[in-house]
């Protein structure tokens, strides 16, 4: 599950060592998953009897261990979208590469970005409004010419995939995209987005 097999630690390795507490969190937090403490009960006593070695036998536990199926999706899709996250901190990653993008592009340079779950959604939301929102020095009065200019502006509403498109791809089904220009306005800092905030909102 991770985008450089040659680096961190695998999927099979952080479950075979990590703690039932830990598990339960990721599957909770990353992957959104009611079913979470049942799952990770079920991954500590599976790997107690044998290592758990492939992702079939990773999928049959949470089968088992999940009580109700969504329509079209498989019981073990949450898991592994909450593993792959965490192995490959992919939302700290995300975190990183938005101000990065932000500043390579010149004015009126396209900032795009389609996210696939809530997550990471949530992440480029926050980023994007709160770059097209003028930064403004605390307890120090401005005139409206000296206000600060924000570094982005929103261009239009987020963009999801119509049923036509859901139809013949039906992974676009949660895809949203989102897109803001680059201003001329010099970049100033905003609020730190903190990813591990990421079941509490």
């Amino acid at each position: 599950m991770r985008m450089d097999p040659t680096s961190g630690v695998s999927a099979a390795q952080w479950l075979s060592q990590a703690e039932e507490e830990e598990i339960r969190e990721v599957i909770r937090g990353y992957g959104e998953e009611r079913f979470a403490k049942q799952i990770a009960a079920a991954i500590v006593a599976a790997r107690l009897r044998e290592p758990l070695r492939g992702t079939r036998q990773l999928a049959d536990l949470v089968g088992q261990a999940v009580r109700t199926r969504e329509p079209g999706q498989d019981p073990a899709t949450r898991t592994f979208q909450a593993v792959r996250i965490h192995v490959n901190r992919e939302l700290e990653e995300l975190s990183l590469a938005l101000p990065q993008a932000r500043d390579a592009l010149a004015p009126g340079g396209r900032l795009v970005v389609i996210s696939f779950h809530s997550l990471e959604d949530r992440i480029v939301k926050r980023f994007m409004q709160g770059q097209a929102r003028p930064q403004l020095p605390r307890d120090l009065p401005l005139r409206a010419s000296e206000m600060p200019q924000p570094s982005l502006r929103i261009m239009g509403r987020p963009a999801k995939a119509s049923p036509e498109e859901i139809r013949s791809n039906p992974r676009a089904r949660s895809a949203i995209l989102r897109v803001a220009e680059r201003t001329a306005a010099p970049y100033v800092p905003n609020i730190r987005i903190e990813p591990d905030a990421r079941w509490r909102n």
